[in-house]
């Protein structure tokens, strides 16, 4: 495990050292041929040669995922571009209409024969259940008279009248005698229970994965102030997280399991209606960042289906080319409008530059009207009067 982290490290490392260097040389280049700056020199045009170069010394099997990673940073970045000068107006909740669209055709991918494959398939599978997966030669009438063969032969055995065989005979009775269509395939529990064990499953992952993001944080502070030991338990988010899981597996399995009441057949289109109903559970836990990657992530499996299936083409390279259009369109926000960019991104580049990126003399590019100044107000650097054109002491205006 710790060869594997220093191997990931080395590469990440290398990959933005080369994109740095490539990106400091452009930028030099250019400066040199156009004789000064123009607006999209010192960020877009710069940072897409050299994102162009930084991608093609990566494996071939990680470029599909930063392409996406980038993409769906570049998409915000464009979004809050085009809300900050009023060209578009932020739709109340839109995270989670893109959520619920996106996670109704997901879902429909996932009911149908070879629709997904891969991590996504897996990753459904295991949120959703297997008992979801439809299979062609299934037969509902030969699998209930085995679980009622089953449940006969557990009601002989267990004759015992104490707490426990009271307390298990009434949770038997209450989930494998209850209401059941012969469409739905959970055997051993009817659709109340069904969707409220996948309620309680999930809302635990949940909360657990919330509990385990918070403990490094939490144990840097434990010995100076151990209060904070009680948020790691019970804080506002773990419980946020939990409830959205969990909803989400509730609902689609609720709305599924109605759906099959209703119309009396397992059907592929039911997972339509069922994701984009269990889309809503974001409410709980609204996040830009899971919305676009998702969405991002849809649109690749629709264009690699596109393409076995013969309807779209294929773009040998599109991904390197994707990723160093997403890659500097980032970075003219990093270096136009950080405000307009994404806050963990921003946080990762002054991380990977160790805070080298903040040191830029962003009141002379203010000129350009995207008050690129306006996070670093308090900010001014010291520059050698031999190596400026304007004395620094004397204001900068445009010319």
């Amino acid at each position: 495990m710790h060869n594997f982290m220093i191997k990931v490290k080395y590469s990440v490392g290398r990959h933005y050292f080369v994109c740095s260097a490539c990106n400091t040389c452009t930028n030099y280049i250019f400066r040199k041929l156009l004789g000064k700056f123009y607006f999209w020199s010192p960020g877009f045009g710069a940072a897409l040669p050299a994102s162009y170069m930084a991608i093609l010394i990566e494996r071939k099997s990680r470029r599909g995922l930063l392409t996406i990673y980038m993409a769906n940073q570049a998409t915000e970045t464009l979004f809050r571009m085009a809300v900050a000068r009023g060209a578009i107006t932020p739709l109340r909740h839109g995270e989670v209409l893109l959520f619920c669209i996106t996670a109704a055709l997901f879902m429909f991918f996932f009911r149908c024969k070879d629709g997904l494959k891969g991590f996504t398939y897996s990753a459904l599978k295991f949120i959703v259940g297997k008992e979801e997966i439809p299979t062609h030669s299934f037969s509902p009438e030969a699998a209930f008279s085995k679980t009622d063969r089953k449940i006969k032969h557990c009601e002989k055995i267990s004759q015992r009248m104490n707490l426990l065989a009271l307390t298990k005979k009434l949770m038997d009775k209450v989930c494998k005698h209850g209401p059941r269509h012969r469409c739905c395939k959970h055997y051993e529990d009817n659709c109340i229970s069904y969707c409220i064990k996948g309620f309680i499953r999930m809302f635990s992952i949940g909360y657990l994965i919330q509990c385990c993001l918070r403990i490094p944080s939490t144990f840097r502070h434990l010995f100076t102030e151990p209060s904070r030991l009680l948020s790691l338990f019970y804080n506002k988010e773990n419980f946020q997280l939990g409830a959205f899981l969990g909803s989400f597996v509730s609902i689609y399995k609720g709305t599924s399991c109605f759906l099959r009441w209703v119309r009396n057949l397992d059907d592929e289109l039911h997972a339509l209606v069922a994701g984009c109903l269990a889309g809503i559970s974001m409410m709980f836990y609204k996040s830009t960042t899971i919305s676009m990657y998702l969405a991002s992530k849809l649109v690749e499996t629709i264009y690699f289906k596109g393409i076995e299936a013969g309807k779209v083409p294929y773009f040998p390279h599109a991904d390197s080319i994707i990723y160093a259009i997403s890659t500097s369109i980032c970075f003219q926000a990093a270096v136009m409008e950080v405000q307009n960019l994404r806050p963990s991104y921003w946080k990762f580049l002054l991380r990977l530059t160790k805070g080298r990126f903040a040191l830029m003399n962003r009141k002379v590019l203010d000129v350009f009207g995207t008050e690129a100044s306006k996070n670093f107000k308090d900010f001014t650097p010291k520059l050698d009067p031999r190596y400026t054109v304007v004395p620094p002491e004397l204001p900068l205006e445009l010319s």
